[in-house]
């Protein structure tokens, strides 16, 4: 008998929401699981995205077209942000993967790029064995009632604040 999968929700203001999700991605790959991760709104290069490279049982896809966070989505985000869910729920349903990630998933919604009862659709429907990781600022309440498991990143001191930009390696 497969143990149950969880709903994860890593969500605040503070760094380590993407971190955690690939370190418990990692963590699963190393006892044997598979893990898709997708990637909302992301586009640039990520050196997380390296990770495939490593591990055969890994996939990893960015659904978006850039980081537009600075400006004002338009219909193509919307329209990536729909086909990134539609991916995910395949992922999710195919029974060929033991954990999925929905990085910044959060902030899709948060920016009106899905809709949150298609989200919890998905989420609803998911494989009962099938663990789901949830990440990204701004998490809608919906999403912490229906999670199990709701980690809250507070930022309490950042070298972002000092004028350190994202550092390879270690923030991107």
């Amino acid at each position: 008998m497969k143990e149950q999968g969880y709903i994860h929700l890593y969500t605040g203001n503070g760094k380590g929401k993407t971190t955690a999700a690939f370190g418990l991605a990692v963590r699963a790959l190393c006892a044997g699981k598979s893990v898709y991760i997708g990637q909302f709104v992301k586009s640039m290069k990520y050196n997380e995205t390296g990770l495939e490279n490593v591990f055969d049982r890994l996939k990893i896809e960015q659904l978006g077209s850039g980081c537009f966070l600075q400006g004002k989505p338009d219909r193509s985000d919307v329209e990536m942000a729909e086909h990134g869910l539609e991916k995910c729920r395949e992922a999710i349903l195919s029974g060929q993967y033991d954990v999925v990630v929905l990085d910044e998933l959060t902030i899709a919604l948060h920016f009106g790029l899905l809709r949150i009862e298609e989200v919890l659709d998905v989420l609803r429907n998911k494989r009962l064995e099938t663990e789901i990781i949830v990440t990204g600022r701004y998490a809608a309440a919906e999403l912490v009632e229906i999670a199990d498991l709701v980690t809250d990143m507070k930022e309490i001191k950042h070298y972002y604040s000092q004028g350190v930009l994202s550092r390879n390696g270690i923030d991107r």
